[in-house]
């Protein structure tokens, strides 16, 4: 067998090609920096070798240092969070350097706090989350008259209060605030289709649909309310929240689909889909992450969520998966009406690490003792993608990602990567050091934590507000970038959550014990009961 510590400039191409044998004794390191592996092919083989060499990074083993490092993001939330407290607290949203808040309906519903509060857990803020904690017991009150996003307020809100239920040792407080959330949002699947609106008055409980393309709601919204409403189902043994949820996952099911790959509309009063864009990134995402995160929360009782998610990255595989010219960087585009287009969000970063999680189930690679061609190619891709991610940032003047970017196919002059003017803000997003932290978490590649490590350092240098918080930036190819008078929530709930686990021990919050919900609320994996899940259901 073969151990290999994965570089950035060493693959097993590179190896094959070099002659190269390594054995244990070639390494002086912790064994938790190996990877056990095995050879692979990739999908498509490339045609020359690339010409882009990255930048090597340093590669540090030091536990101390780790710690310190994982210190260094504990404090990047407190100083986060201490402007938005003083600031905008109690308010839906902070804008640090006009020090105020705003909220998103009336007296707002606590979209800063709630979704931070698992962070505040994790990293043991006690006098923090106790003000917080105090907080929504006092102020918290869904009865407004206003209209929320069933989909941000479920991720973020209903997400936060559960994920807080749990890991606050079972907080019945918690509880019977997303138990009234809960049935308040149930009036979004009121449509006669069964698909939710994009809209809900939680004074009202009544569905409204969007105020744009025909009232249509978004396919990756529709799809990502499951693993909030099926572990509100199981710990209250309502089984509404439960069944609503599955209706969705069932009319999707039922749909023509293009290789298990779907447009990103859905019509709430048919139930069928609208257009025929096809996308990873925005209003695509979290369906196909859901897929697989819906397995494995219930214990991988049900067997159908896998089958769909197989088959969607088998058509992920075939029709969007591309490389760059002229380094050969891994992308997946978009299909614009049957036309690929070599467009990729940063949504879609979180990709890599799904990739991997499919593969592992949230073991490591170690433990699953053999993997089959399909696993090891879609372990390969997951790598790869995770990398070009990282070159997403690596290459611009801040050394931090667009929001958007371009990959070049044809051989030519033109760079791997371009930006648009417009795709070329930061929001603070998560998803490549979500996937660096799975990464690390299933392999054991220092190499993902260092890579993190880059990029949180050029958060610090670019976002950081000296006034307090952190700022979204206009422009990552351009130094100074420009700021935005706006920390988003889930530089709290993810960004930061994510560097601190990605560098601290293995064992908190461990990837076979929970799932993280898209806003990166961890939920506790579980046995459904048959009481709330029925039958279940499977295809016809």
């Amino acid at each position: 067998m073969i151990y290999i510590r994965w570089s950035i400039n060493s693959t097993p191409e590179t190896l094959l090609d070099e002659g190269q044998v390594f054995d244990d004794d070639a390494f002086e390191r912790p064994v938790e920096t190996l990877v056990q592996t095995q050879f692979h092919p990739p999908i498509h083989t490339p045609t020359h070798t690339p010409t882009h060499t990255p930048t090597q990074i340093p590669v540090v083993y030091d536990t101390i240092k780790w710690k310190e490092r994982q210190n260094a993001v504990r404090e990047a939330f407190k100083h986060a969070w201490g402007g938005y407290v003083r600031d905008a607290w109690g308010c839906d949203e902070y804008h640090p350097i006009s020090h105020r808040g705003s909220n998103l309906t009336g007296i707002g519903i606590g979209f800063t706090i709630v979704d931070s509060l698992d962070t505040l857990l994790i990293m043991d803020l006690k006098e923090e989350f106790q003000h917080a904690r105090d907080w929504v017991a006092r102020s918290l009150d869904f009865e407004q008259n206003g209209n929320v996003n069933v989909f941000e307020t479920t991720i973020r809100v209903l997400g936060g209060l559960l994920s807080a239920y749990h890991l606050a040792g079972n907080d019945t407080l918690f509880l019977s605030k997303a138990i009234d959330l809960g049935d308040r949002l149930l009036g979004a699947f009121s449509s006669s289709s069964g698909i939710p609106y994009a809209s809900v008055n939680l004074a009202l409980k009544q569905g409204i649909p969007a105020h744009f393309v025909g009232g249509a709601s978004s396919t990756s919204e529709a799809t990502t309310l499951q693993l909030e409403f099926k572990y509100l189902s199981h710990l209250t043994s309502n089984e509404e929240y439960w069944k609503k949820a599955e209706e969705v996952m069932f009319k999707i099911d039922s749909l023509e689909k293009l290789d298990g790959l779907v447009p990103i509309y859905l019509d709430p009063h048919t139930g069928n889909f609208v257009g025929k864009t096809i996308t990873l990134g925005a209003r695509g995402d979290s369906y196909y992450e859901y897929l697989l995160k819906q397995y494995l929360q219930t214990s991988r009782t049900e067997n159908i969520y896998l089958r769909m998610y197989d088959q969607s990255m088998d058509g992920v595989k075939s029709r969007l998966v591309n490389y760059s010219s002229p380094s050969k960087l891994l992308y997946i585009g978009e299909l614009l009406n049957d036309e690929f287009s070599p467009k990729m969000d940063h949504l879609v970063c979180f990709m890599g690490g799904n990739f991997a999680l499919g593969v592992t189930l949230g073991k490591t690679v170690r433990e699953v003792k053999h993997l089959n061609f399909k696993q090891l190619e879609d372990l390969r891709i997951g790598k790869e993608l995770t990398k070009t991610c990282t070159e997403m940032y690596f290459r611009t003047a801040t050394g931090l990602a667009p929001e958007i970017a371009y990959f070049t196919s044809l051989s030519g002059p033109e760079k791997d990567i371009s930006i648009k003017k417009f795709d070329s803000h930061n929001l603070l997003r998560p998803e490549t050091v979500e996937s660096l932290f799975i990464m690390w978490r299933l392999t054991g590649d220092v190499q993902y934590r260092e890579w993190g490590w880059k990029i949180f350092e050029a958060f610090e240098n670019h976002t950081k507000y000296e006034g307090g918080g952190y700022t979204s930036l206009e422009d990552v190819t351009s130094i100074p970038p420009g700021r935005k008078d706006k920390m988003e929530t889930f530089w709290l709930a993810e960004t930061l959550k994510y560097f601190y686990l990605l560098f601290g021990p293995n064992d908190q919050i461990p990837l076979d014990k929970y799932v993280f919900n898209t806003e990166a609320h961890p939920l506790p994996i579980f046995m459904p009961t048959r009481k709330v899940r029925g039958q279940g259901w499977n295809r016809q």
